[in-house]
């Protein structure tokens, strides 16, 4: 019931729970990772660093070699498939940002509301995979739960133990004990010594870069900028991820120092709860690391009379997603279903070239 008094409607706000994706940036998606197949497959061949020894004299021959010899990896991905309704009552509605006075447009209304649920499924998926990166570059595993906190998707990786490490002594929040710089050249070692390839970045959780720059022996080389040993410069890079500087450890590696304050709902404990673990380092370099793409199967095509309401196949190379959209009719007319579904996996293929520290003993 109107009164006599007046009321100007502003422009809506949207609040948006995005998705982050700094992780699975460094996750690749190339069109052959987009599939339609149940199980995913690649081959691995590992080289060492032999030298040629020399024979004594040109009557010996030549020294015999082999190709090296390689396996092979399957793994079967896991599903996602969500799901929402459009219902014709609640298109009847004001929507939001809409003239309270005017008659509402069911099919603008309809099409709208479908659109939306599309978004927020997309974002669920997104931050699942992203959770899925994160898991991988800091257990080398998967273990996927529902709301109890039943594992309802297992995955080993079978990581080397000497790249998911923990230090000897505590990196202390105040800096008085622990050996950052010492800790991080270690393993960079590792990862060069293992994969092949030299570390280039360090992603660290809220809790390690706060240990990390309060050690003295840090300070101090981060200080020496006239020998261009380090620079602490920040900078938001976007993804919830922030570029801290550079510095070097080992005599060898020059090391991109990033934080990430990307969150997620834990899906069993409710817990707005951090991608990376407030206590874990995690040491890059540009190894391979593969985001895998699944379609659901659909035997049906999508009903008629609800192709209004549903978007294009949601696939991009550059975008790195996959996603199998469906719309269907409820046999009453009064619900529309819309649903948004992909098997996606996270394979850290080169498996060698990262490595995880725990900065607590």
């Amino acid at each position: 019931m109107s009164d006599a008094s007046t009321i100007q409607l502003i422009d809506m706000y949207l609040e948006e729970a995005t998705a982050p994706l700094f992780l699975s940036g460094f996750f690749r998606s190339p069109p052959g990772n987009f599939h339609t197949s149940e199980e995913v497959e690649f081959d691995i061949q590992r080289d060492s660093e032999e030298v040629a020894v020399v024979v004594t004299d040109l009557t010996v021959g030549p020294r015999h070699n082999e190709a090296s010899v390689y396996t092979s990896k399957r793994f079967k991905p896991p599903i996602y498939d969500e799901a929402g309704a459009v219902s014709a009552f609640d298109v009847m509605k004001r929507q939001p940002g809409q003239n309270p006075f005017a008659s509402p447009d069911y099919g603008a209304n309809a099409t709208r509301a479908a659109f939306q649920i599309f978004r927020k499924l997309e974002n669920k998926i997104r931050r699942a995979i992203e959770w899925q990166c994160a898991q991988v570059l800091q257990t080398g595993q998967l273990t996927l739960v529902d709301s109890s906190g039943t594992a309802l998707y297992t995955i080993d990786f079978q990581p080397k133990a000497t790249h998911m490490a923990t230090v000897s002594a505590t990196w202390a929040t105040n800096g008085s004990t622990g050996a950052p710089l010492t800790d991080l050249a270690t393993l960079a070692n590792v990862v060069r010594r293992d994969g092949k390839i030299e570390p280039k970045r360090a992603i660290f959780g809220d809790s390690a870069w706060q240990r990390f720059i309060a050690n003295a022996d840090v300070q101090k080389t981060l200080d020496l900028l006239r020998l261009g040993l380090g620079t602490v410069a920040p900078a938001t890079r976007g993804q919830g991820a922030t570029y801290q500087g550079t510095f070097w450890i080992g005599g060898h590696y020059q090391i991109e120092a990033w934080t990430y304050s990307g969150v997620f709902k834990h899906p069993a404990t409710g817990v707005i709860t951090p991608y990376v673990s407030p206590d874990n380092v995690i040491l890059l370099s540009d190894g391979r690391l593969d985001l895998t793409y699944g379609a659901i199967p659909i035997i049906v095509p999508p009903d008629q009379r609800a192709l209004p309401f549903l978007p294009p196949r949601i696939s991009s190379e550059g975008r790195g997603i996959d996603l199998t959209t469906n719309a269907w009719v409820t046999p009453d007319g009064k619900q529309v279903m819309v649903s948004a579904g992909t098997r996606p996996l996270t394979i850290p293929t080169a498996i060698d070239t990262f490595a995880r520290l725990d900065v607590t003993a």
